[in-house]
């Protein structure tokens, strides 16, 4: 099959978004497949893949809008493309492209099915800001996207019902992503939304090798970076865009309480984004500053590293039509820590790390000092195994191509 995957994230315009389609680009092509992803211009060249063609198109920088001039550019494109080149199927990820009833008719009817992958819906980004705004995070009204987010969801989440009644088959990324739209949305009778969970690259995100020299002394020197000299420190990763929703100011409150009963703890964010400076403020005024490290920019080699040298990783959102991060560290063999809230318990439970109320530091601390200080834990063990065995990208890759051959069929 030819496939056409129009992504308004592809690398090196990484995102949750960019790496899934990256990845389920790659896997698709090892099965026979042809893959082309029409993206957004301006990030960079895109890394090389064999059988995968990328064509970039312009948009509008403007917030929430970028997708329905990315989503015009992206069909023109569609439409020269499959002249060329016919297109078997048409795989849309929603909702950073919005396309209007008649684009969709158009596709379907002169190019080929559809199938729409719902990443998140922009009603829950906006409620997950709005429980963040209650929750006291930093800044939730000073990034121009989440302020569009919050005044606009409603407006864009239109795109969002068209997708749903237009598309030959919806796939979410989630039970609660399905659940999600199914609450909120005009969901017609007929509705075909099947339920495939991303997965993450196993072999990038790997456990840490005690047997591995090359191992052990690059190990030793990520820990140095952050242990202050300490080399029995315990190690806290956060990963994740600094922005309100991702719950930093919640985690460094926390630590800050962590810190009574595990002096020797480190918390160390990876993730860019206009809030560090503020975060790094909270965290002096709280008595953690030295103990506080935002690294902006880190190569996934690097971050992959950071992973398996952590002794935990602590995922706060409130808002995730999945999220991959547990699943990053749960791959490297790191027991982690999240929010019993949405798609998380889907995919983690007490046998790879702990679950917290969210929003609540005090189930926060709770969650964090059992992990730390649990005795001969399998949790990261267990967390490895649990994705090998469900979240990874041959699988995502058969069970994609079982979706596509059902959209044929319809």
């Amino acid at each position: 099959m030819h496939i056409a995957m129009l992504s308004a994230e592809f690398p090196p315009r990484w995102g949750g978004m960019g790496s899934t389609v990256f990845h389920l680009s790659e896997a698709l092509v090892k099965r026979g497949h042809r893959v082309t992803v029409i993206t957004r211009s301006g990030s960079g060249d895109p890394p090389h893949q064999e059988g995968v063609r990328v064509i970039t198109v312009g948009w509008a920088k403007i917030p929430m809008e970028f997708t329905r001039s990315y989503g015009r550019k992206a069909m023109s494109e569609l439409e020269m493309l499959n002249e060329s080149d016919p297109v078997d199927i048409v795989h849309l990820h929603c909702p950073m492209i919005s396309w209007s009833t008649s684009q969709f008719r158009i596709c379907s009817e002169k190019i080929a099915p559809i199938v729409s992958s719902l990443h998140g819906s922009w009603l829950g980004e906006r409620d997950g800001l709005m429980e963040a705004s209650r929750a006291r995070e930093a800044a939730v009204w000073a990034n121009p996207n989440d302020m569009a987010i919050r005044l606009l969801a409603g407006r864009y989440a239109r795109f969002e019902n068209y997708a749903i009644n237009e598309s030959s088959i919806c796939v979410a990324n989630s039970n609660a992503t399905k659940e999600d739209f199914e609450s909120r949305y005009d969901v017609p009778r007929s509705w075909n939304c099947q339920v495939v969970h991303w997965g993450v690259d196993t072999e990038m995100f790997r456990p840490f090798d005690d047997n591995s020299k090359t191992d052990i002394e690059i190990h030793k020197a990520t820990r140095s970076r952050y242990d202050d000299g300490d080399h029995e420190c315990k190690i806290i990763l956060a990963v994740g865009r600094l922005a309100a929703r991702k719950g930093y100011g919640t985690l460094i409150r926390g630590f800050s309480m962590l810190k009574r009963d595990i002096p020797n703890s480190r918390l160390v964010i990876v993730g860019r984004g206009h809030l560090k400076s503020r975060l790094m403020k909270q965290a002096r005024r709280l008595g953690v500053g030295e103990h506080v490290r935002i690294e902006s920019g880190m190569s996934f080699s690097s971050l992959a590293q950071l992973y398996r040298s952590a002794d935990l990783v602590v995922y706060p959102s409130f808002y995730e039509g999945q999220g991959l991060i547990p699943l990053e560290a749960m791959s490297s063999g790191v027991p982690i820590v999240t929010v019993d809230h949405g798609p998380l318990p889907e995919m983690v439970d007490e046998s790879v790390g702990e679950l917290f109320t969210m929003g609540n530091m005090d189930s926060m601390l709770v969650a964090m000092k059992r992990v730390l200080t649990e005795k001969g834990s399998q949790k990261g063990i267990k967390g490895r195994e649990r994705v090998i065995e469900k979240f990874n990208f041959d699988g995502n890759a058969a069970s994609f191509e079982k979706i596509y051959l059902q959209a044929l069929q319809l």
